[in-house]
């Protein structure tokens, strides 16, 4: 039995412009994700990249999905299998926030965590 988990409890991480280095500060949310998987065996998690409006959308994309495989290593190299993560980049389609300011592009540029269930449909 996998014990629920929303995607919001594990909270998003965050990425310096143009980067998808993994900060200090996101190592907390990735802890408590690699923690979750590796006491609920059955779970899978899908890891969402995103950027900000800044950059071309291919750009924008392929900088996503290196943001979303960078989490997936770090949560590997905490003891959870490579094959209970999957990756997904967004770009820039899929913003928090509109506002063209340096605070909104820093929300926008984040990886967020997505509870998939045993059937394969996306968690709440």
């Amino acid at each position: 039995e996998i014990t629920e988990a929303k995607s919001s409890q594990f909270g998003n991480i965050h990425f310096d412009f143009d980067k998808y280095t993994i900060r200090e500060d996101a190592k907390p949310s990735l802890k408590a994700v690699a923690d979750w998987l590796i006491k609920n065996k059955d779970a899978k998690m899908i890891l969402e990249g995103h950027c900000d409006e800044r950059g071309t959308n291919e750009y924008n994309l392929a900088l996503g999905e290196k943001r979303a495989k960078a989490a997936r290593d770090y949560i590997v190299s905490a003891g959870v299998t490579k094959n209970r993560l999957d990756t997904i980049s967004y770009g820039e389609e899929k913003p928090l926030c509109k506002e063209q300011t340096e605070d909104c592009w820093q929300k926008n540029r984040r990886v967020q965590f997505v509870n998939q269930t045993s059937s394969g449909k996306a968690g709440k």
